[in-house]
């Protein structure tokens, strides 16, 4: 199993979570490129220190939106949306290479990887720019999502994630940020979750009902509360329950 978790998405003076210690916990880091969070000097030592730990580097594309964190949906044209991706993948791998790595896989963020779920357009506008750009690189999304079909149909991985921090609709969706249950902030069910993520490919809805979630890869959100509490907790009860962990790219 992979073990993700978003990282570099301080900006300037302000840091938002703690990246390095995360690096030590987790097998690929979802490196914010500049456009929700990010800027250059950051990318650089996230990619830095990504590299020296041998953990792979993924590139976290959102919107262009500081001020919102990404998290706010826009409207992009598809030629617009694919070539502002395409930006942002080239300057988180411009730093990459500066550190003897590269690039590995894709994710996108916040509002976009929302609307990518469903969105056909914008879906397809990513899976354009991973096209153009390297058709090598996976994409990390949600299980059963527009843009994890759109991959597979164009010929690329898609690699689907679960997040044992967020809430779950009996849908399958993430429960809104805005909503009750959104979060899950006790470290030990966090734990428990991811194993079961893991082991059974099932996770419990917040109504209480177990739904499918077949995942290769589990996300812990660098800013949640109590992030790193949990990534440690998570690492050691999946190696308890005898779930090798190790990056989903070669």
């Amino acid at each position: 199993m992979d073990l993700n978790a978003d990282l570099g998405e301080g900006f300037g003076i302000w840091r938002l979570g703690d990246d390095e210690a995360l690096l030590g916990l987790v097998t690929s880091a979802n490196v914010a490129c500049g456009f929700h969070g990010g800027d250059a000097s950051t990318m650089r030592r996230v990619c830095a220190e990504a590299a020296r730990r041998g953990v792979a580097v993924g590139a976290q594309v959102g919107y262009r939106d500081l001020a919102g964190f990404g998290r706010r949906h826009i409207a992009y044209d598809f030629a617009e949306l694919r070539d502002e991706v395409i930006y942002q993948l080239g300057a988180l791998d411009a730093f990459c290479q500066v550190a003897g790595t590269r690039v590995r896989y894709l994710k996108p963020h916040g509002a976009l990887y929302h609307a990518a779920a469903h969105d056909e357009s914008q879906a397809a506008a990513l899976v354009a720019a991973v096209n153009e750009y390297d058709h090598r690189l996976p994409l990390l999304c949600a299980p059963g999502s527009v843009l994890a079909q759109l991959a597979v149909g164009a010929g690329l991985r898609a690699v689907a994630e679960g997040f044992p921090d967020r809430g779950y609709q009996p849908s399958g969706t993430l429960v809104p940020r805005t909503a009750p249950g959104a979060l899950v902030t006790d470290p030990e069910q966090v734990a428990e979750r991811a194993v079961r993520m893991a082991t059974e490919r099932t996770v419990v809805a917040v109504d209480g009902s177990v739904i499918p979630c077949p995942v290769e890869s589990v996300c812990l959100h660098g800013d949640s509360p109590g992030a790193v509490a949990s990534a440690e907790m998570v690492r050691a009860a999946l190696i308890d329950a005898g779930v090798p962990l190790a990056a989903f790219t070669a």
